[in-house]
């Protein structure tokens, strides 16, 4: 009985983990070839339209609207870098102090006697020895450690953004006439939207991570509730990353023009670091 329990961990964990993953591989190819079909490709051109209006606008009257704007995504970041550090602090605790499979005295006596850590429940399938309950609150710390890192990257590069857009287009221009003046500002607008881009991916994949604490906190109640909770987070996430309704508008045309107008500007700003070298 105790070999059947620990095979259903050895399958549909794996099997869990792999309906994840692939949906996560099919949404990255998505937003790169049909970025106007998904809510990060949308958020991203928007995030393009809005930094060329900050940047472009010459009296600089929203320098105090941008920095408020990428203030507010700071503290949404740092409130999920917070989180994340004390739930793995509580969670390292646990684990140390013997209650996730530690070398307590009690804990072993208990998991000997009784072939587990949970003794008798119905409801628990799958292996639930101490190197089992280890693993899973190993995993959980994974997960609020990888969301804690990604955060700070967000925070990172935020607060680069905050200062690189307001600065001025004009300030581009070396003097030396009008040839290097439009490579030059395409040049920096798209560099500040990567930065910005750059800023809400690491943000996306700390909140991603804190998703996928939820399915590894069940896999401590077995494998079961974990594939379960896998396979209901894809169906709730593919609702929230397809965004049909920009894709009607990309067939009038609406998309082309916003491609052709991201090529302008990289080939702008590609023309523009040549000259530089020229010079």
């Amino acid at each position: 009985m105790g070999l059947k329990k620990e095979e259903l961990d050895y399958v549909l964990v794996p099997l869990g983990l792999a309906v994840m993953a692939v949906y996560h591989a099919w949404l990255l190819l998505r937003v790169r070839r049909r970025p106007a079909t998904t809510v990060i490709g949308v958020n991203a051109i928007n995030r393009r339209i809005w930094v060329r209006h900050v940047m472009e606008e010459p009296s600089g009257k929203h320098a105090v609207l941008a920095v408020q704007t990428i203030r507010n995504n700071i503290m949404a970041s740092t409130l999920l870098a917070s989180t994340a550090i004390t739930l793995s602090s509580l969670i390292a605790v646990l684990m140390s102090s013997g209650g996730g499979g530690g070398s307590s005295s009690t804990t072993a006596t208990a998991s000997s006697n009784d072939g587990g850590l949970l003794p008798g429940a119905p409801l628990v399938l799958g292996a639930t020895g101490v190197p089992a309950l280890s693993a899973k609150f190993f995993a959980i710390l994974v997960c609020f450690l990888l969301a804690f890192l990604l955060n700070v990257q967000s925070i990172r590069y935020y607060s680069h953004a905050s200062l690189l857009v307001n600065v001025p287009l004009g300030a581009w221009d070396d003097g030396r006439g009008r040839r290097r003046l439009r490579p030059g500002r395409a040049a920096a607008v798209v560099y500040v939207t990567d930065v910005l881009n750059r800023g809400s991916y690491f943000w996306s994949l700390g909140a991603r991570a804190f998703y996928f604490s939820c399915p590894v906190f069940l896999w401590l109640f077995g494998p079961i509730p974990m594939l379960v909770a896998c396979v209901a987070m894809v169906c709730a996430l593919y609702f929230l990353d397809v965004c049909k309704d920009w894709k009607e508008e990309e067939g009038g045309g609406g998309g082309g023009d916003d491609d052709e107008c991201v090529g302008d500007e990289r080939a702008a700003g590609r023309k523009g670091k040549g000259a530089e070298q020229q010079v």
